[in-house]
């Protein structure tokens, strides 16, 4: 997530700036053999160009505005995890009866499967962007928490050995944390140190995060689909070429000289659209890492803090700040 109050306009050109060299050189060759070696028959009828440029960008349209919602979606999942969280450690503080040491254990564990959680949410997919060019290299600005300390060192923090070496043996972690956390509370209800209706209450929130983790992987294991991802591109990339031929008729009629106005007219409408399909590109996947990411690892150090606090401990982890504006 980006931090600050905007991205500044030299982040983006360096973030577009292999697309602003492509599209200087497509609107430049055909105004020089239009102009150079008096190709007239290059310059096409401005009705067609318009007709897909209104295609292309009803699609984009529609682009980002479902990968936004993708965005927002998982925004809300991981603030219903938030606020659950919450709810789960008064829960587990008030309803039972047992000593600090079951308490305790309860509300670690379940800062375990955060880290599980975030940790699955991070593996990379096919379709994912952070691989692209253009990403990588905005990677130098930040790091991604989960690639820079193993899963098991992490895990180690809120679990017992015997606990890790289980959880770590399973495919599906944070699933099998959370059915660790339902056998901990049956255990604590055949002790008498849970009633009845308490022990409801708080296996409904376990199935609750169930719900709110199955939302998370719907977005996760199902990207933006590919046949609207494609021809958005197919659109795009239609667009930008055809535009400088349309350019040369247009231009013409108010003086031979305004033709060479074609290439920069031509590269800052074709940047535009470039640059809308790239920001929706850059929402697909919410989960990936990029620097427009759910920041999943502050949130889940936010639920550690007041979890920790809720057992009355003082030796608390600081909250994580955003690193050049960005917060993961």
């Amino acid at each position: 997530m980006h931090a600050g109050s905007h991205y500044n306009i030299k982040e983006f050109l360096l973030w577009t700036r292999r697309e602003i060299y492509l599209l200087l050189v497509l609107a430049t060759v055909p105004v020089l053999l239009y102009q150079l070696l008096n190709w007239k028959w290059l310059a096409i009828p401005w009705v067609p160009i318009a007709l897909v440029g209104t295609a292309a960008a009803f699609i984009v349209g529609f682009k980002n505005t479902q990968t936004y919602n993708r965005l927002w979606e998982a925004r809300q999942i991981w603030g219903a995890i938030l606020n659950g969280s919450r709810a789960w450690g008064i829960m587990c503080r008030d309803f039972i009866s047992a000593d600090s040491e079951e308490i305790r254990s309860l509300l670690y564990r379940h800062c375990a499967w955060l880290t599980a959680l975030r940790y699955q949410l991070r593996e990379p997919k096919v379709w994912e962007n952070l691989t692209k060019s253009y990403n990588q290299e905005y990677l130098k600005h930040y790091k991604i928490p989960e690639r820079e300390t193993p899963l098991e060192d992490e895990l180690k923090k809120y679990l017992s050995a015997e606990e890790l070496k289980l959880i770590l043996s399973k495919k599906n972690r944070s699933v099998q944390l959370i059915a660790l956390q339902s056998e901990h509370l049956r255990r604590l209800r055949q002790a008498g140190q849970i009633e009845a209706l308490e022990y409801i209450e708080l296996e409904k929130r376990l199935a609750d995060f169930y719900d709110q983790q199955g939302k998370c992987e719907r977005i996760k294991n199902f990207p933006y689909p590919r046949q609207f991802a494609s021809i958005t591109l197919f659109f795009v990339r239609l667009f930008v070429f055809l535009l400088p031929f349309g350019m040369l008729a247009e231009l013409q009629k108010l003086g031979d000289a305004y033709v060479w106005l074609a290439i920069p007219l031509s590269t800052m409408v074709s940047w535009v659209f470039v640059s809308m399909d790239k920001v929706g590109e850059s929402s697909e996947n919410p989960f990936e890492g990029s620097a427009n990411d759910v920041p999943m690892t502050a949130m889940s150090r936010t639920i550690e803090i007041d979890l920790r606090e809720l057992l009355g401990e003082s030796d608390l982890p600081a909250a994580l700040q955003p690193i050049n504006n960005i917060l993961l």
